[in-house]
């Protein structure tokens, strides 16, 4: 099954595929490999057009959607 989830808000519109690559690419800036995330968890919050993210359960931030 494949899915595609798009949040649209206030004529705004962010997919799950661009917010998980945004949260990849701040695991890469920390240094890491794409190749060691096991899991990625995203609390997008269109009211404040932020996306928080837990990555591997332990690693955290949030970037603007």
């Amino acid at each position: 099954m494949k899915t595609n989830l798009v949040l649209q808000f206030n004529g705004r519109e962010a997919s799950e595929e661009s917010m998980i690559k945004s949260a990849q690419e701040a695991w890469k800036n920390a240094g890491n490999k794409v190749s060691d995330i096991k899991s990625v968890q995203l609390f997008p919050q269109p009211e404040n057009s932020i996306c928080y993210y837990v990555i591997n359960k332990d690693f955290d931030g949030s970037f603007g959607i």
